[in-house]
């Protein structure tokens, strides 16, 4: 067995209550400590083309060349309401020295969450959330928008949307609420994570959903709950150089590891409540933790953990950023261009941040 890594046996594929199985496999000791070889360079990345200010960011890739960075905002602060009335664009290009470059998709979002660049360049984006009936109310004409993954050229032009725009549901006709998705390289699958509701909305939806590269569903990976294979927020999803599936299941504080068909592999704790990750070519796994506190994992520091997909261990750890909150802030988003740099996309102080080795 691999250290660190919690295996399902025979005994675990009968149990049925989640509970039971996170009585059985409790949290490591709270890791918040390691090297941390990185230099912040906080506000990154400026909107210049509409000189306007950051709405809240949980989105943010690498394009194709590996260089530029692609990031998502909510248009204003807060959570609420989002893009909803708002004439900015959400999606953003930027160029290595945090240039913007391009924006696109105004008026098409409520919640723009996701991002993620496939093989050939595309730009795919989440819609996290529908409009509440006040909003509609506030911002007649915007309820049909949101719940919903759309697929742009590198240029904006939408190309593919799954999902039925404004409505809550199931696949294939419709989506809840996603939260990032992440393409199969060698053959454009498009794996959708599902969904940002309330935990404990008793409607709690927590799934992968399968799409071939044409937007036609193949199959749904997981349920919602706590034993293996199952979720509560999948929040982030991305494969590994073997090609697993690895989800972080924030809500459960963990990473599952799974094949491509759903088949649970393994899952590690030690990264905390994750809310983003990237992966490099030897399977160094780079988490960030936007949500870590006393009340909703105790003894646990928000925060970048570094660490290997082969074993588990966390042999880095960069600190939240300081900020008037006592336990600080951080990015949810993180990506990892080709020369080792990180980003976070910032859902509290807003915008990107740049990480560089020292």
């Amino acid at each position: 067995m691999i250290p660190g890594m919690r295996f399902i046996s025979a005994c675990l594929v009968v149990v049925s209550a989640g509970a039971s199985f996170l009585a059985q496999t409790p949290d490591p000791p709270p890791v918040n400590s390691g090297a941390n070889p990185y230099r912040i360079v906080r506000d990154w990345a400026q909107l210049t083309l509409e000189k306007r200010p950051w709405g809240g960011s949980n989105g943010v890739a690498i394009d194709r060349d590996g260089r530029s960075v692609w990031a998502t905002d909510r248009c204003s602060p807060g959570t609420a309401p989002g893009c909803l009335g708002h004439t900015g664009n959400p999606v953003h290009l930027f160029d290595e020295s945090g240039r913007e470059v391009r924006a696109f998709g105004r008026g098409m979002f409520v919640w723009p969450h996701g991002i993620h660049v496939d093989r050939d360049g595309n730009v795919w984006v989440t819609d996290a959330r529908v409009p509440t009936d006040e909003e509609i109310a506030k911002y007649p004409g915007e309820r049909n928008k949101g719940s919903v993954v759309v697929k742009f050229s590198p240029q904006g032009k939408v190309l593919m949307t799954i999902g039925r725009p404004g409505v809550k549901g199931n696949p294939p006709e419709a989506l809840t609420e996603p939260t990032d998705l992440v393409t199969d390289p060698a053959n454009g699958d498009v794996y959708i994570a599902e969904s940002h509701t309330n935990v404990n909305d008793p409607n709690l939806i927590g799934r992968i959903s399968v799409f071939d590269r044409n937007g036609k569903l193949l199959r749904v990976i997981g349920r919602t709950g706590t034993a293996p294979g199952e979720f509560r927020t999948p929040h982030a999803v991305e494969f590994d150089s073997r090609g697993r599936l690895i989800v972080a299941d924030r809500h459960n504080h963990r990473i599952q590891i799974l094949s491509k068909e759903g088949t649970y592999l393994g899952e590690y704790r030690e990264f905390s409540r994750v809310s983003g990750i990237a992966i490099d070519g030897n399977d160094t796994i780079y988490t960030s933790d936007a949500e870590s506190n006393e009340r909703v994992h105790p003894g646990w520091l928000k925060g970048i953990r570094i660490g290997s997909l082969k074993d588990g261990k966390v042999t880095m750890f960069i600190p939240p950023h300081k900020t008037e909150s006592p336990d600080g802030a951080m990015g949810e988003g993180i990506a990892l261009d080709s020369a080792g740099n990180l980003f976070t996309a910032e859902a509290t102080i807003r915008g990107v941040a740049k990480y560089t080795r020292n």
